[in-house]
């Protein structure tokens, strides 16, 4: 028998003109909604600007029984669209966690273990000042990647400087300019995502930071945009459009009746590629 609404809701709360450059969330829709449609089901897409207006989007939706399940991406400490779509008793699968404590299954990456494999690999390499450029501070997956560069730097005796970033183009390259023109400037830096790397990529280009010679780049989420550069860029490679099809495996797995789990979906691998290399003082 069908459900209600035969669709399940998605809310990215984003610039909307970002979404045609970051090839995650692209990869991670294809995933959802092949697995949704093979089921008969649809996915409703909702662009917002931050998060109450998610909660707001959730609210219509719970009142309207336009969507039978929500899947819930960027999850932050204390994050209040939980408490409300367990207020609306809205079935969701929370991609990010894990989140032991709530109602909700959730497919998580140990993000801290995959930081760790790219210390170790800089480290390995000869590089003993570190730099990350990260996403935003409020997100529950970059205060665990932070975390865990900033300590396996320490364990491993390197130096490790943490830049704020927001995932953009003008992000990336600021926060290079930044790494690159101070006294004592890191040999290499890693980004939380793609675009940013590739920015960053450019900034060292244009001040004459030769790459891998002079400075190691290694980029989060692997894309084509990463392996198109030039060097073509490092990256520590995740299978976003698979984890996607995760998300939407248990979103049926929920409205079939199924138990409240967490999965943990494959960690992170770094790919080596021309961005990086061996570093000599």
């Amino acid at each position: 028998m069908k459900s209600r609404a035969d669709a399940v809701g998605l809310v990215l709360a984003r610039p909307a003109r970002m979404l045609g450059l970051e090839p995650f969330f692209m990869e991670l829709i294809a995933g959802i909604e092949e697995v949704l449609a093979s089921d008969g089901r649809s996915l409703l897409l909702h662009v917002v600007p931050d998060h109450d207006a998610e909660i707001a989007a959730y609210r219509r939706w719970g009142k309207g029984e336009m969507v039978d399940a929500v899947v819930v991406v960027n999850v932050v400490a204390e994050d209040p669209r939980l408490p409300i779509l367990t207020e609306l008793g809205i079935p969701a699968v929370v991609i990010g966690g894990p989140t032991r404590d709530l109602p909700f299954s959730n497919v998580w990456i140990d993000n801290a273990q995959a930081m760790r494999d790219a210390v170790a690999h800089l480290v390995s390499l000869g590089h003993l000042h570190l730099a990350r450029v990260s996403g935003p501070s409020t997100l529950a997956h970059t205060q665990t990647r932070t975390e865990a560069f900033l300590s396996e730097c320490t364990r491993r005796g390197a130096e490790g400087t943490v830049v704020e970033g927001d995932y953009t183009e003008l992000s990336g390259t600021r926060s290079t300019r930044a790494l690159l023109g101070r006294r004592g400037a890191p040999s290499a830096i890693v980004y939380d995502n793609d675009v940013m790397a590739l920015a960053g990529l450019g900034v060292a280009q244009e001040m004459g930071v030769s790459v891998p010679e002079r400075l190691s780049i290694l980029a989060w989420d692997d894309s084509a945009l990463c392996r198109l550069a030039h060097p073509p860029l490092s990256a520590m490679s995740l299978d976003v459009y698979a984890m996607g099809a995760q998300a939407a495996d248990c979103v049926l797995n929920l409205l079939a009746g199924g138990p409240v789990a967490s999965h943990m979906a494959p960690l992170p691998c770094l790919v080596a590629r021309g961005s990086t290399a061996s570093f000599t003082r």
